[in-house]
């Protein structure tokens, strides 16, 4: 199970002499965290104390500073944002909250901003404190639009943590314990080329498995899915989500798209669905939507869907159309607007392309490098041909990493995921890709 976890494992040998050596730093508030917050998985023990933050940097109580390449991405446009703490502070001196039954005017300008961004009529929009509470959101509206509960979605996928979103996602570490959940939920295997079930480089019998099970279970409402697979970065082609739009138009099946953790820039795009030509029925967006300041998240989805709900309450967060998360999230689009973020992004990914395939070509440690935008996954394994996961490798390189001032993620066990801030210079990246690189000379040196 351990291999398979979403990410870092946290009570290996690994983190246990990390964790003393962080405790040998007199840091008393990891003592301290210990014993008064509920222990939980991929979260105890704590990392580090981290006491500030800005640009792409992390700093610990003892002045280490870390290029967080992490960030629970919510740090699209770098941590301590002026233009976004600016708009945050300007709007708290006037309207710092906005009951419910109510509307004001700076979520009315942010919905107009955030929707002029999509295509057809994807034109409505609904606010929600987080992303957990968008994907519910956009469960709700699918059983009333189409009339139909089931869902179908992928294993390995991650669409949240409650109850609902635990249901729907594909990460059995987090359904553990939890005894029924959703009901009428029915999994499928993700995208992949690297580790094909079917050999090959196609991923096209991925979507021909979706309409297999769409056929014969029946009563299937809605597919849920990340466009692009955040933890372990799987990128679908373009022909496999344009044939998973037309079969979920042929069967009267919603497509949910979940880029909370990717959309606002990271793939290169606005959102990552642009790269393939389609268009969601309903998108799901977050994390880096408040600018790393202020929690923000909620659905995009069709003009045409409006009245379905109108009795009936989606959402219902007193949280609903917060003001200063709108502030936070039109301060965002306009600075990846003004900073013409995309093209940087679009940018960096050939250096990044072509520095790790050179560490790939360098290292048979690596054995698969893929990536879009700013959003990279390091594969390791022990061998190429049988490509077994070097898990012992990956928690080394990432343990190695934060010691000499880089941050980063490991999911299933053997995947390093970069994910720097958008701001990222190229010097930064020359730096934080050196680290990693030196990481691997530590390991084949042992």
């Amino acid at each position: 199970m351990s291999n398979l976890l979403e990410g870092d494992i946290n009570l290996s040998v690994e983190r246990e002499q990390w964790s003393l050596r962080q405790m040998h730093a007199s840091d008393v508030v990891l003592s301290a965290d210990s014993e008064l917050f509920l222990h939980q998985t991929l979260s105890t023990p704590c990392l580090d104390t981290i006491v500030a933050c800005e640009d792409i940097y992390l700093v610990n109580a003892q002045g280490r500073r870390y290029m967080d390449f992490h960030g629970n991405n919510v740090h699209q446009v770098g941590y301590r944002n002026q233009a976004v703490l600016e708009a945050v502070k300007k709007q708290m001196d006037t309207l710092c909250f906005s009951p419910r039954r109510f509307t004001n005017p700076v979520a009315v300008q942010y919905a107009e901003a955030l929707t002029a961004l999509f295509p057809g009529n994807l034109k409505r929009v609904l606010f929600a404190p987080g992303g957990t509470s968008a994907v519910s959101i956009a469960i709700k509206l699918a059983r009333l639009v189409t009339g139909k509960h089931k869902v179908v979605s992928l294993w390995d996928s991650f669409h949240g943590a409650s109850l609902d979103a635990i249901g729907v996602g594909g990460e059995a570490q987090f359904r553990q314990q939890m005894g029924p959940l959703l009901p009428g939920v029915e999994r499928i295997p993700p995208p992949a080329t690297y580790r094909n079930r079917w050999g090959g480089d196609s991923d096209m019998p991925y979507a021909d498995y979706l309409e297999y099970v769409i056929e014969k279970e029946g009563g299937v409402g809605a597919f849920i899915a990340e466009t692009i697979r955040n933890t372990d970065v799987q990128i679908p082609s373009p022909d496999y989500w344009k044939r998973v739009r037309e079969i979920c138009t042929k069967h009267g099946v919603l497509l949910i798209l979940d880029e909370i953790p990717i959309a606002f820039g990271r793939t290169g795009k606005m959102f990552a669905f642009e790269h393939y030509g389609i268009e969601p029925d309903i998108i799901c967006l977050g994390k880096g939507m408040g600018g790393g300041v202020i929690p923000m998240a909620g659905i995009v989805t069709r003009d045409s869907y409006n009245a379905v709900a109108a009795n009936i309450s989606l959402g219902h967060f007193t949280f609903e159309k917060s003001p200063l998360g709108c502030a936070a999230g039109m301060a965002v689009l306009q600075f990846i607007q003004d900073h013409q973020l995309l093209q940087k992004v679009q940018n960096d990914a050939v250096y990044f392309q072509q520095r790790l395939h050179q560490l790939q070509q360098h290292y048979p440690l690596i054995g698969d490098v893929r990536g879009k935008g700013l959003l990279w996954g390091i594969e390791l394994v022990t061998n190429r041909e049988t490509k077994e996961k070097a898990v012992t490798q990956a928690e080394k390189a990432m343990y190695y990493c934060l010691e000499h001032g880089l941050s980063f993620k490991v999911s299933q066990g053997n995947v390093l995921q970069l994910s720097p801030p958008l701001i990222i210079s190229r010097q930064q990246q020359v730096e934080a890709l050196q680290i990693v690189e030196d990481a691997m000379k530590h390991i084949v040196q042992g």
